[in-house]
């Protein structure tokens, strides 16, 4: 069975970006358009992994992210930070709220599937 993916963000470049290139690789996809959309059909469908932007409309990634760390169902989910944010102190803050991984774009998708599927992997040890 294939894992399923949530990407959160609300660029449609962006979004049909990791689309496709996660269904190429075989992952089933959700997606989500803004931050309080996302929390709602994570803890409604509950992913493998969350790929979450953190300027989204509404309320941003961080705040996002712990509304899904606080739900007990999503609580170890990789929730991977891929932004555009790249000033000092956003990945700590990315860490901080709860994400598992910081990836800034442009970003290479040979390494985000490798990271996607590292975190995967270390998922299902536990």
């Amino acid at each position: 069975m294939s894992k399923t993916i949530l990407i959160i963000e609300d660029q449609e470049d962006n979004r049909r970006i990791l689309r496709d290139l996660l269904q190429s690789t075989g992952f089933e996809i959700l997606e989500a358009t803004s931050g309080l959309d996302g929390v709602a059909l994570a803890i409604d469908r509950q992913p493998d992994l969350i790929l979450m932007d953190l300027q989204l409309p509404g309320i941003d990634g961080y705040e996002a992210t712990r509304r899904l760390r606080a739900s007990s169902a999503l609580a170890r989910t990789p929730i991977v930070a891929v932004t555009s944010f790249a000033l000092s102190g956003d990945e700590a803050k990315a860490f901080e709220a709860g994400c598992d991984a910081y990836i800034t774009k442009p970003y290479s998708p040979r390494a985000l599937l490798a990271r996607v599927r590292e975190l995967l992997d270390q998922s299902a040890e536990t």
